[in-house]
């Protein structure tokens, strides 16, 4: 009856045979997709991550680019703004003002840099950056030495104009007080007179008797002229306004031109007392008004008119 019933259901009876084997296949399989799928999961997972990191190391160079670029024109702007007389400071500005010219134009026309492109672009801003400020310190210093000096100068000048006004006062007062020594020292002429007289030295009044004259003075005392001979000339005007003289070659040197003189004295011995002095001129006179001047050491040192009858 078993027979009949397995002879009935041969199908059932072999499937249900193979059944085992089946289904271990089939989770294997699915063990294996399940596997399949984490690893494709974690690998996806990674990718992502990588990714994301790629996008956010690519949108930080861009940053740290735009930064340099800034960081870069301000620095140049900051370059134009210096200004300095110093020569060689300024040349060195130029210089390093091209270097910056030539690292914007980098900046600009490269859109994709390296971690290391960036990091040695950094430096080199850097490095200018710190130049830069090493010449501004320069010219600082050199401002403020130039301003010291100047402050020194003015000061200086300030003294040395101080010093000049009183040197000046002090030569002004030295020749005013030389000029006043000097006039101080002239020997004046005092209690001049003109005589009409006559070959025995007999005084007349009438100008038409006289056949010389007799020109006398007292010389001053003065205790500060130099004592010692002089040379004393006399000037006779006539009352056509001639001088009178004996020869054309009767001259002496007054304010630098030569100018006639009547008659002279060489011999005249001063010794700082009062000194009477006497001159004459010998000729023919005619009455009228003349005009007499005394003349000793550079100076006229006395004046007088005499009118002859």
């Amino acid at each position: 009856m078993m027979t009949d019933e397995m002879n009935q259901y041969p199908y059932q009876y072999e499937d249900e045979g193979n059944d085992g084997s089946g289904n271990n296949t089939l989770k294997g399989y699915r063990i294996v997709i399940i596997i399949l799928i984490c690893v494709i999961g974690i690998l996806a997972v990674q990718y992502y991550r990588q990714v994301n990191m790629l996008r956010g190391s690519e949108e930080l160079l861009t940053i740290e680019r735009d930064t340099l670029q800034n960081r870069l024109s301000a620095l140049i702007m900051n370059m134009d703004s210096i200004k300095t007389e110093n020569d060689t400071i300024s040349q060195n500005l130029m210089i390093e003002r091209s270097r910056a010219d030539s690292l914007l134009t980098v900046l600009k026309r490269e859109r994709n840099f390296s971690y290391s492109q960036i990091k040695k672009l950094k430096g080199q801003v850097a490095t200018l950056t710190k130049i830069t400020q090493g010449y501004v310190k320069q010219i600082d210093s050199l401002d403020r030495i130039n301003k010291q000096l100047s402050r020194e100068n003015i000061s200086y000048r300030k003294r040395l104009t101080a010093a000049q006004l009183r040197a000046e006062a002090a030569e002004e007062k030295s020749q005013e007080l030389s000029h006043k020594v000097q006039q101080g020292s002239i020997i004046r002429a005092r209690e001049i007179t003109l005589n009409a007289m006559t070959n025995k030295d007999k005084e007349v009044d009438k100008a038409k008797r006289a056949t010389r004259l007799r020109i006398s003075f007292i010389l001053n005392a003065n205790a500060m002229a130099s004592v010692g001979e002089r040379n004393v000339y006399v000037r006779v005007t006539g009352p056509d306004d001639v001088v009178l003289a004996e020869s054309p070659n009767a001259l002496f040197e007054f304010n630098g031109e030569k100018i006639t003189y009547t008659a002279m004295r060489s011999d005249v011995d001063y010794q700082g007392e009062d000194l009477p002095v006497a001159l004459f001129y010998s000729g023919s006179f005619t009455a009228g008004r003349y005009i007499v001047e005394i003349y000793m050491d550079g100076h006229m040192i006395g004046s007088n008119e005499h009118i002859l009858r």
